[in-house]
């Protein structure tokens, strides 16, 4: 009798199972895999400078426990390590993302023997995508730079600048108006330069971003700042605003091939570099922010692949007894750098070959993957920095 009871119970369970299985496959209207495309047409790689795991916790619980990094469901980790050192500069490892080689610290786009390598940006470009650059810091800072440059040391301003105008970018939002129009190497005035190659370039003392025309028939450069723009704490606030611009903006450029975007939340390092802890919090909530304006873009139109990820931790930073929710208690354990593991976050189409620990010059690995690259011939050289002979 018993036996007979529960297969009877187990019988109608099975059916009830199958009948909710069904009825869910009908008419779900939750994302299901199968319903993504192969491959992205877009890639957004989103770029937190400093921001390692304690980062993004102080951040989540100075927010309420919420950040918009948890609707991303892949998640993996990637070891920061340069050539030279165990521990990265913020060079060394966007070069490491941008072209897929470990270098020593302190270069962009260059190999370990200064042979300047191509980056995922100029790659796109070559396959017909429009590409763009935002970030925090002044645009012609390391992580940017890395993107479109090839120099031997980040330090070299306004050479970098000049290797902004040997590619066809069509955004470019950052600081650093200076090495632009005020140089010290020559009497180039690359403002002008830009215009006759057809850019709109303005910036901060002829127009407020947030009240600017973009428009998608030309190439745009704005530049929010004569050197470095203010912190978030300052009063800086166009971060998440220029995402969700310039996403739009760079969806109409690239209307048939697709785009690709790196945008950086610089200031999250810097902060961790003075050891303040409020606002680094600041400053990885303005970043999630933009995190969140690149999901609505990749949620809305199914095609976009969303990255996020730091180019290594700042500061040994830690979550100290005593915290408390929306009061947080810092700690540090260094004015530098420090070789942790870093989180990758990712989001849409083949996002899921972002799971695991990976190499950080993997990422560049799994874009090209992504955007079908990799199915191409491989990526030659283009020659040493600046077009200097190597010796």
């Amino acid at each position: 009798m018993l036996r007979r009871l529960l297969q009877q119970i187990s019988g109608k369970m099975l059916l009830l199972c199958s009948l909710s299985f069904l009825f869910w496959a009908c008419g779900s209207t939750a994302p299901v895999e199968s319903a993504l495309p192969e491959r992205p047409k877009n890639v957004i790689l989103l770029i937190g400078d400093g921001m390692g795991l304690s980062q993004i916790s102080a951040a989540m619980f100075s927010n309420n426990a919420k950040l918009n990094l948890e609707q991303m469901p892949v998640l993996g980790f990637h070891k920061s390590y340069s050539y030279d050192d165990l521990v990265t500069d913020s060079a060394a490892g966007a070069t490491a993302f941008a072209c897929g080689i470990k270098t020593f610290n302190g270069a962009i786009g260059v190999d370990k023997d200064t042979l300047g390598v191509k980056t995922i940006l100029e790659e796109a470009e070559e396959n017909g995508m429009a590409t763009g650059l935002i970030a925090t810091s002044t645009i012609v800072h390391a992580t940017p730079a890395a993107f479109i440059a090839h120099v031997v040391s980040r330090e070299q301003y306004e050479e970098i600048a000049v290797d902004m105008l040997k590619t066809e970018v069509d955004l470019l939002i950052g600081g650093g108006k200076k090495y632009f129009d005020r140089r010290e190497m020559d009497n180039r005035n690359l403002y002008e330069e830009l215009a006759q190659k057809g850019y709109k370039v303005t910036d901060y003392s002829l127009e407020d971003m947030h009240e600017m025309r973009w428009d998608p028939s030309e190439n745009l450069v704005y530049l929010t700042a004569d050197k470095h723009p203010l912190n978030v704490g300052a009063g800086r606030d166009y971060l998440p605003f220029a995402t969700r611009r310039g996403l739009e903006f760079l969806e109409k450029r690239g209307k048939d091939k697709g785009f690709f975007i790196m945008i950086e939340g610089s200031q999250i390092d810097w902060a961790c570099h003075a050891n303040d802890g409020k606002l680094a919090i600041k400053e990885a909530l303005d970043f999630d922010r933009a995190v969140g304006e690149a999901l609505n873009f990749a949620r809305t139109r199914g095609n976009t692949l969303v990255i996020v990820t730091a180019d290594h931790e700042c500061g040994g930073m830690a979550l100290n007894p005593g915290s408390k929710l929306n009061k947080i208690e810092t700690a540090f354990t260094t004015i530098n750098h420090t070789a942790s593991m870093i989180p990758v976050f990712a989001y849409g189409p083949m996002s899921k070959q972002f799971a695991g620990i990976f190499e950080n010059s993997s990422i560049h690995q799994k874009m090209r993957k992504a955007l079908g690259f990799a199915e191409q011939k491989g990526q030659p050289s283009r020659g040493s920095a600046n077009g200097q002979e190597k010796p």
